[in-house]
């Protein structure tokens, strides 16, 4: 226990992010700092412990032994430290401070942007910030510290893997439906099968978005691979192509735009292709008012919640 207190926090999380991101420049990118400043943290801690915790690997670091059981012990007291100012040093009346949110493309546009609204016009001191990114990105940020929560979606046909040490709560569902042209011989069907797609020519995101692993799961059972054209992460390229005649595409309803009059929407059947959407935040932020706060907005926004 002694070492405990010898050993300073800042260099705890210098040693758990080396070890999260793997490298001393990618952990400085992480906490904001230079990799010169993340360095001398390393050699504060080895000065304080008296042992090596890092050692050289061709151009990178690996942790030692010994340096991976500190990185272990420092993750709890850190977790320990997040639950503690989040609960008994906050005001659970007062939400304050700043929370970094990370979400996928569609949601900030369907509910994140509709929260902040919410927020802005509620008085609270509390700052928020948002990063889009795919779901996978958007656990792992939240998973290791680089975001506070994160907004989700998990495919019928795709499942999201959730750590143990994090929280998920389902928020609504959403549909995808299959866009065409007006004058595409689709477009006066009432719903479409996958077998009615094969001959297709699609716009997709990109290879390993979880999006486009749902595309090509549509076709898994007839042995099929959808033949994708165009890779585009934003969903209002997808709409632009369907409106052009070039295209079709799979593209969800939330936080989808008034589509074009020449662009029709067809339900998709068999199975019909809808994705869960939650939110995720770590077990150790459960009782923080900021979370907490912004948690019931999305709840609101999203229909689960009395406005």
């Amino acid at each position: 226990m002694y070492i405990c207190f010898m050993i300073e926090i800042g260099s705890l999380r210098a040693l758990a992010a080396i070890e999260q991101h793997g490298s001393v420049i990618a952990a400085s990118e992480i906490m904001g700092f230079s990799p010169s400043a993340v360095s001398q943290q390393i050699k504060k801690l080895e000065k304080q412990t008296g042992f090596a915790v890092l050692e050289r690997r061709g151009r990178g670091v690996l942790l030692t032994e010994r340096g991976l059981t500190l990185a272990a012990y420092g993750r709890r007291i850190l977790s320990e430290l997040e639950e503690l100012e989040s609960t008994l040093l906050a005001d659970p009346a007062k939400p304050t401070g700043h929370l970094k949110i990370v979400s996928f493309s569609t949601a900030c546009r369907g509910l994140v942007g509709p929260l902040l609204g919410r927020l802005a016009s509620s008085g609270a001191d509390l700052e928020v910030s948002v990063l889009a990114e795919d779901p996978r990105e958007a656990v792992a940020r939240v998973a290791n510290g680089e975001a506070d929560l994160g907004v989700v979606h998990n495919w019928n046909s795709v499942p999201l893997v959730i750590p143990e040490h994090m929280t998920l709560e389902w928020l609504c569902e959403d549909i995808a439906d299959l866009l065409v042209h007006a004058s595409h011989p689709l477009a006066g069907r009432s719903q479409v099968e996958p077998a009615d797609l094969v001959d297709e020519r699609w716009i997709s995101t990109p290879h390993g978005a979880i999006c486009n692993e749902a595309l090509l799961r549509i076709f898994a059972d007839l042995g099929r691979v959808p033949d994708i054209r165009v890779y585009d992460p934003d969903f209002a390229t997808h709409i632009a192509l369907v409106e052009q005649g070039a295209v079709v595409a799979l593209v969800p309803r939330l936080g989808r735009p008034a589509l074009p009059q020449d662009v029709v929407t067809v339900p998709v059947v068999n199975p019909a292709q809808i994705r869960q959407v939650g939110m995720v935040y770590r077990r150790t932020m459960t009782a923080s008012p900021g979370i907490q706060y912004v948690a019931g907005l999305l709840r609101e926004v999203s229909g689960r919640g009395e406005p």
